[in-house]
C-alpha cells in the first residue's frame, strides 16, 4: 500500500493493470508511455515471457511535488494474464493502491474476463487488501473486434464500477482509462489517510501533478 517516507518528503503509490491474457494491458502501457512528454519519460522496462509478452512493467514512475513539499512517485505495472503465471500474479499485486482491469470485449472472451476477475479478488484478499474498498475501474478494449458487448450491457452487468469503452492499439480510452483511476485513487488516499490536510495537495492539485506530462493526442503503438 501507500508508502509514506516522511523523513525523506516521498509518497510511493503503486498501480496495476490486470486482467485475462493479451487483453491489452501491456498495450495500455505503452500508450501511456507514448504519450509522455519525451523529457519526463523515463525507460520502459519489459520482461517477455513464454506464453504471454509482458511479466512487468516499472515504466515512469511519474512523479510530482506537492504544495507540501513532498514529492509523489507513482510506479506503474502490469501483470502476465497467462493461468501458469498465478504465483507472479500475486507477488505483482502486493502493496497496490489501486488497479485498472483490462478486459476483452469479444463475447468469447466473457469466461477469460471472469476467471481473471476472480483471480484478482482472490490475490489481493491473498496479499490482505480489501477487495471493495481498493479503487478500481474497467477498460473494456478491443471494441473494434467483432461480435462485442454492447456498452449498455457491459455496464448493466458492472454496476456501480467505473468503465470505459478501448481501442488500445489506437489510444482510444487508454488516457480517459487512467484519469479516472487517478481520480478514485485520491478520493480513496483523502478519506484513508487524509492527503489533503496532511500533505497540501487536493484533489485538483493531484490530477494536474499525475497528467501534466502526458499529451493524450499520442502516437498510437501496435500490439
Amino acid at each position: 500500500m501507500v508508502q509514506i517516507n516522511v523523513s525523506n518528503k516521498e509518497i510511493t503509490l503503486k498501480v496495476v493493470y490486470y486482467g485475462p491474457a493479451l487483453s491489452g494491458k501491456t498495450t495500455n502501457l505503452q500508450q501511456l508511455h507514448a504519450m509522455m512528454e519525451p523529457a519526463s519519460r523515463s525507460k520502459m522496462l519489459t520482461i517477455d515471457t513464454k506464453d504471454d509478452r509482458t511479466l512487468y512493467f516499472d515504466f515512469l514512475p511519474v512523479e510530482f511535488s506537492t504544495a507540501g513539499g513532498f514529492s509523489v512517485k507513482m510506479k506503474l505495472f502490469t501483470v502476465p494474464g497467462q493461468v501458469m503465471h498465478k504465483s507472479t500474479r500475486k507477488v505483482v499485486l502486493a502493496g497496490a493502491d489501486a488497479v485498472a482491469f483490462i478486459a476483452d470485449s469479444q463475447r468469447s472472451a466473457a469466461s477469460a474476463n471472469a476467471y481473471s476477475w476472480r483471480d484478482m479478488e482472490a490475490n489481493l484478499k491473498a496479499n490482505g487488501i480489501d477487495f471493495d474498498w481498493l479503487p478500481k475501474v474497467v477498460q473494456f478494449n478491443k471494441r473494434d473486434f467483432p461480435d462485442v458487448k454492447p456498452l449498455s450491457e457491459i455496464r448493466q452487468q458492472w454496476g456501480d464500477i467505473a468503465t470505459f469503452p478501448g481501442i488500445a492499439v489506437r489510444g482510444e480510452g487508454v488516457f480517459e482509462t487512467f484519469r479516472e483511476l487517478m481520480r478514485v485513487l485520491y478520493r480513496s488516499l483523502d478519506e484513508k489517510h487524509d492527503f489533503a490536510a496532511k500533505f497540501s495537495v487536493s484533489e485538483e492539485d493531484f490530477l494536474k501533478g499525475v497528467l501534466c506530462n502526458f499529451q493524450p493526442s499520442g502516437d498510437s503503438v501496435d500490439g
